[in-house]
């Protein structure tokens, strides 16, 4: 079941979290296994079922990045495959790459805190870019909304290619 559908709420990537929480408590109260003990093995099963549908729904739309994963992956757009950057993107981040491998030779503070400095600009402009999509995305028409899904698909895989440059340069702040 789709999770925006389970929740009644419109498939956006800010939903109203009042109204997520709200609905998130009350399925939590109507579906807790020890309201069905007495319950026959059948319907204790469909309530088990129905209970851990709203922890997982729960948990993915409460999280920003777990709810664009979510969105994306409903319209099939993370499909293994379908992974491919964009190749200015790619340019744009193979110095930062580089310096990444010099890096890992020859750890310098001042250069891993200049990457780490570029890496933090490029993921502010990533993030002011899309914001005006994101927020946008639930009033567009259903025709305009394949392209700004695949906007949205663009900026998550950057996003998740800059957060491996992170990761990378988190292991060399711990080795210094």
């Amino acid at each position: 079941m789709n999770y925006f559908t389970f929740y009644k709420l419109p498939e956006t990537f800010w939903p109203d979290t009042a109204a997520l929480k709200r609905q998130y408590y009350a399925f939590s109260r109507e579906y807790h296994p020890d309201f069905h003990a007495t319950s026959s093995p059948e319907q204790q099963q469909k309530i088990l079922h129905m209970a851990t549908l709203n922890t997982n729904a729960y948990r993915t739309l409460s999280d920003p990045d777990l709810r664009m994963a979510y969105i994306l992956n409903s319209h099939g757009l993370l499909d293994e495959g379908k992974q491919e950057l964009p190749a200015d993107f790619l340019m744009e981040v193979m110095d930062l790459n580089e310096q990444l491998m010099e890096l890992e030779f020859e750890p310098d503070a001042e250069t891993r805190q200049r990457v780490e400095a570029e890496v933090n600009a490029l993921a502010e402009t990533l993030d002011a870019g899309i914001q005006p999509v994101l927020t946008g995305y639930e009033m567009l028409p259903g025709d305009a909304r394949p392209q700004a899904l695949q906007q949205i698909r663009t900026y998550y895989l950057k996003k998740r290619y800059l957060l491996r440059i992170r990761e990378s340069l988190a292991k060399f702040a711990a080795r210094s």
